[in-house]
């Protein structure tokens, strides 16, 4: 950055003060100038050195490298300008960001999750939108299937992820609590369950809570998400999201997707000093504990980026910076020139180094959060899934399982998929190698009642018989509504099952798996060959959801999954 873009950042409050006068000067805030006029001893060169960790009382409370570093592997958002994060980035680069209220806000899927339509339109709005955008986090992430009941805490408690939301003032529940409570009680989440309000950095808040939480091994990971929706609040907008937070070593055994790594976070009140003195302050500390300074970081977004989202605001500028971080695009200020390029740093001898960014939201309160972000650069370690593609070559063939709660979930599902086998989709134009889709399929999804079975040998195959499906259900034979069973199968009881499906799966019995698949057994309990995380997982459309708008007095029956 120019000394020009410098001073306009600092004057929207996007660099704060110490990162400015740093940027300016060329020496970290607590280091002072030299004078060029006074005369010293000639200049012995010196090996740089990374800052020492602190251990003072400023450096309490922090998470940082002691604690390890972690990894955003999963983002997910709804705005009101943009449903995801793709159009949440296309809308920011072409500044066409207007709005304040979420399009469908009173829309509501409640046959996914079995609830009721009338039960449902009792629930908080703020809850229906949460428990949407939490679950789609988890299936972009690939935890809703067996690797989530691999999530493990210290103890061995399985499904072991934490929920922490950011909401503001309800008036359907007495105690705000009981919303990440429910949340964790319908998904069968079993990590802490924490409900934080300190106004705009409430995000940012629950965020640091959930890293103490994986430091101390509460949880394996943590859903850290954030609703508001400022309905009598003209000058506020509504924002939804949630990311997944891991270990980085864990996620990167697992082979996550990693959207940014987090150095480190800090929480604080001001007191009573002066907030732009206590925002100086935090931000040193949070550089300590990730062993950086001001010089380290070239991007600071706060809330003057990002608006006015209530308890989401948080969420709406960290999104801003991990899109950067990944686009390696500096987006416009609020009365800025256009985007511009963000070339990575590189150190002395020339070595490119990661792009950062600070997060600054303080909340009404007081209370602020300042969170340090780190682009991922991993090198490669094995095969991308864009290495093999679903082209016309034979290939061996794959047993592809899909599931949903309903048959009209189940084939608004297929088409989904094959549109994005065909490129059809507003997606990544790679296509997964077969098997590579297969198995994430089978690991990464949960297993419902209503399911369908595709033996494939090439892209393309699947893609047709997905749409054919989805065309025409009743044709194809492959399918089955284990909605009217009475319980799970016998088998599903015998502790010799899992043996036999591994020894299923090993042995490529394709047509036996699928049988019983669609006779209600759960084949991802064996053990699946290639399910060992070695590869990249593959960015796959999620299970449908059919909203329909939700009111008091709802009736019970009718609605698009029946």
């Amino acid at each position: 950055m120019d000394t020009r873009e410098i001073l306009t950042r600092f004057k929207s409050g996007t660099l704060a003060r110490d990162q400015a006068a740093a940027l300016l000067t060329g020496f970290p805030v607590d280091a002072p100038a030299s004078d060029a006029a006074a005369p010293g001893p000639d200049p012995t060169p010196e090996v740089p050195q990374a800052p020492a960790p602190a251990t003072g009382p400023e450096s309490r409370g922090v998470r940082g490298p002691a604690a390890g570093r972690y990894a955003i592997t999963a983002v997910h958002g709804r705005f009101p300008y943009a449903d995801g994060l793709d159009a949440f980035w296309r809308t920011a680069v072409g500044g066409t960001g207007n709005g304040r209220r979420i399009e469908g806000a009173d829309e509501f899927d409640a046959e996914f999750f079995g609830l009721e339509p009338a039960a449902a339109a009792l629930l908080d709005p703020q809850e229906r939108l949460l428990l949407e955008t939490v679950w789609q986090t988890l299936e972009h992430a690939g935890h809703t299937g067996a690797r989530l009941d691999a999530l493990t805490a210290a103890d061995g408690e399985p499904r072991a992820v934490g929920v922490y939301v950011a909401h503001g003032p309800t008036a359907y529940a007495a105690c705000r609590g009981a919303l990440p409570g429910r949340l964790s009680a319908l998904l069968d989440l079993r990590g802490p369950s924490q409900c934080v309000d300190s106004g705009a950095s409430s995000f940012l808040g629950a965020l640091h809570l959930a890293l103490g939480a994986l430091r101390d091994g509460e949880c394996a990971a943590a859903l850290v998400a954030a609703v508001d929706l400022r309905q009598r609040d003209a000058d506020a907008a509504d924002c939804v999201g949630a990311v997944l937070v891991r270990p980085l070593e864990a996620a990167r055994a697992a082979g996550d997707s990693v959207h940014a790594v987090i150095r480190a976070s800090a929480v604080a009140h001001a007191g009573r000093a002066a907030p732009a003195d206590a925002d100086a302050r935090l931000a040193r500390r949070a550089q300590r504990a990730a062993g950086l300074d001001a010089l380290d970081i070239s991007l600071c977004e706060s809330s003057a980026s990002a608006g006015d989202a209530g308890a989401a605001t948080g969420f709406t500028v960290l999104v801003r910076a991990v899109l950067q971080l990944t686009h390696g695009t500096l987006l416009p200020l609020p009365d800025g020139p256009d985007t511009t390029p963000w070339p990575r740093p590189r150190d002395l001898q020339g070595r490119e180094l990661p792009r950062r960014a600070s997060v600054t939201v303080r909340g009404e309160c007081g209370t602020a959060a300042h969170l340090i972000l780190e682009e991922h650069l991993a090198g490669r370690t094995g095969p991308r899934d864009s290495d093999e593609r679903t082209g016309p070559a034979s290939c061996p063939a794959e047993l592809v399982l899909l599931s949903a709660p309903t048959p009209h979930h189940l084939a608004a599902t297929a088409r989904l998929l094959a549109e994005r086998l065909s490129g059809d989709a507003d997606a990544p134009v790679d296509t997964p190698q077969l098997g590579v889709l297969a198995r994430e399929l089978r690991i990464g999804r949960a297993t419902m009642d209503c399911r369908l079975a595709v033996i494939a040998h090439r892209g393309d195959e699947l893609a047709d018989a997905l749409r054919k499906f989805a065309d025409d259900p009743a044709e194809h034979l492959g399918h089955a509504d284990l909605r009217q069973r009475g319980g799970a199968p016998l088998v599903e009881e015998l502790d010799e099952t899992a043996a036999y499906l591994t020894a299923l799966w090993h042995g490529r019995h394709l047509d036996a798996l699928a049988r019983l698949w669609l006779a209600g057994v759960d084949v991802t309990r064996g053990d699946v060959p290639g399910a060992d995380g070695a590869r990249p997982r593959p960015a796959l459309p999620g299970t449908a959801m059919l909203r329909r708008p939700l009111a008091p007095g709802t009736a019970a029956t009718g609605g698009p999954g029946r």
